[in-house]
């Protein structure tokens, strides 16, 4: 006998609630802007810039760090910029299609 049986015992009226509207997508704020992905090199090195999103800050970290987590690389988010470590133009402009934002590719 399992928990929902026992329960089903102690209080026979209730009915169980079902879960109204579940969205699997994320909460993040999508624009009509789109976001531009460059490239640069600093000290020799290569990394993709993303800029031009004007949601609130908190979504953009967390943008951030699901960007640096699905691609195992390092990066930072300063001056409302997202700077990931290497040239990932091409994977990050999939990822976000896919959640639905536009997005501009810029340089080289």
């Amino acid at each position: 006998m399992d928990l929902q049986d026992q329960l089903k015992k102690l209080f026979p009226e209730h009915e169980p609630e079902t879960p109204e509207n579940v969205d699997d997508g994320s909460d993040i704020w999508l624009q009509d802007d789109p976001i531009i992905c460059k490239y640069e090199k600093r000290k020799g090195k290569p990394i993709t810039i993303l800029e031009g999103y004007n949601g609130a800050t908190e979504d953009f970290k967390l943008l951030a760090k699901e960007l640096k987590t699905k691609l195992s690389v390092g990066g930072s988010f300063k001056d409302d910029k997202i700077i990931i470590q290497g040239d990932y133009r091409d994977k990050i402009m999939q990822i976000l299609k896919e959640k639905g934002f536009n997005v501009k590719r810029v340089g080289g």
